[in-house]
């Protein structure tokens, strides 16, 4: 399920297929594990497979309904095949947030990729709801009818299609239909990137799921992403690591802090001691892989005042949801996180540890998104960037990690 894909055109089943006629019908095929990519579970449910980014195992070992809602959503997670194909329909199930006293969110994007192009953006109707009311801190889901996305008007050539699903919105994937035979799309041959961190690497705010700043940057670094981007559940979770350590990958990223800020989850003992196990955890089962830990990207809430980040919801009618810190500085003293001390302290380790791990680096996130950036692109709700900030990590991510002399560089020595 996090396999690579993209066959060659002289080993393409349907380089010399018929093309469809335009009164063909649409073939119904079986979505299964040969067709779906970058996620680590499938569920099978009885409205439909549900993508999982946490397997089944570190899924029982965490009842948290944050992080239970993130995982599900499947971020980087996208049905791949090659086909001749001029007509596409995907049924689906999608479970649309709905936060009590804001306005509607908008419905959540499935992209369309043909040979790696973006070619197409639409979204599902109906599906389920879940109503939130983060006052009192309750949700209930509410029942719906699964929705069709449907592309039409692609070139009947044979080619690689791609359907990325929306990295915010909880999708069970019921029946894909097509106007011409589909086979899997078989290795790429490309490197597989496996990333973790916050909603930001989720793809908050991002405008669709092929352009998160994993998404972005792993399609100029020419990589295959495994996105483990967790919306608030960047948390040095012993399962995820263990989930990473048994995913086979060979590049490896984890980017941490502002989710250990916001929570308020431990002091700097505790996190000094869990950063060094989390990375134990992932030289266990990928012992020589490139090793990239990123610290946070500029976030002036927390640079110097302490979590936890709590909700204003005084513009909410308004559909402006903003965050504030609610912790004291005073209490730095007595070993609370910050992100300045986060970042000087995954640097110590980092430069402590490289000397017997070569293949380990340390990014500063402010080298992504820093002091000018927040001047040009303030971060909307004081915590996650926008769209165009999404755009502007993922170039400067592939620019200084995948390109020239960086740690992810291709035929790097």
């Amino acid at each position: 399920m996090d396999h690579q894909h993209g066959a060659s055109q002289q080993d393409d089943p349907h380089h010399d297929a018929p093309r469809p006629s335009p009164s063909a019908p649409l073939i119904e095929t079986p979505i299964g594990d040969d067709l779906l990519f970058g996620a680590l579970d499938i569920e099978r449910t009885e409205h439909g497979l549900l993508p999982h980014r946490l397997p089944a195992r570190a899924r029982a070992q965490c009842d948290d309904g944050q992080l239970a809602m993130a995982e599900s959503q499947p971020s980087g997670v996208r049905l791949v095949f090659r086909s001749r194909a001029t007509v596409v329909e995907l049924d689906t199930l999608p479970t649309k947030t709905v936060y009590q006293g804001a306005p509607p969110r908008p419905d959540g994007v499935y992209d369309l990729l043909v040979d790696g192009l973006p070619v197409g953006r639409a979204s599902a109707p109906g599906g389920m709801v879940l109503s939130v009311d983060m006052a009192a801190g309750t949700a209930e889901t509410l029942p719906g009818p699964v929705g069709t996305v449907r592309f039409a008007g692609l070139s009947d050539a044979a080619k690689e299609i791609a359907i990325w699903l929306p990295h915010n919105e909880i999708t069970r994937l019921v029946a894909l239909r097509t106007d011409a035979p589909v086979t899997p799309a078989g290795p790429s041959g490309r490197r597989v990137w496996l990333h973790h961190g916050s909603s930001i690497s989720q793809g908050s705010n991002a405008a669709s799921p092929s352009s998160t700043w994993p998404a972005l940057a792993a399609s100029l670094g020419g990589v295959e992403l495994v996105n483990l981007g967790l919306g608030g559940g960047g948390l040095l979770d012993p399962f995820t690591a263990r989930a990473m350590r048994d995913t086979p990958a060979d590049l490896l990223s984890v980017k941490i802090g502002i989710n250990l800020v916001n929570a308020d989850l431990m002091r700097l003992r505790a996190f000094t001691s869990a950063v060094h196990g989390f990375l134990d955890t992932l030289r266990e089962g990928h012992p020589t892989t490139p090793l990239l830990v990123v610290s946070p990207l500029l976030c002036p809430l927390h640079e110097d005042t302490p979590g936890p980040s709590v909700p204003d919801f005084s513009d909410l009618s308004s559909g402006i949801l903003r965050f504030r810190a609610a912790g004291d500085p005073a209490e730095l003293a007595s070993g609370k996180l910050t992100l300045t001390v986060i970042r000087d302290e995954l640097a110590r380790i980092v430069g402590r540890r490289a000397v017997d791990d070569p293949e380990l680096y340390y990014l500063d996130g402010r080298a992504l998104y820093g002091e000018a950036d927040y001047a040009e692109l303030p971060l909307p709700d004081e915590l996650h960037p926008d769209a165009a900030t999404h755009g502007r990590v993922g170039e400067r991510f592939a620019e200084l990690v995948f390109a020239g002399g960086g740690p992810f560089a291709a035929g790097r020595p």
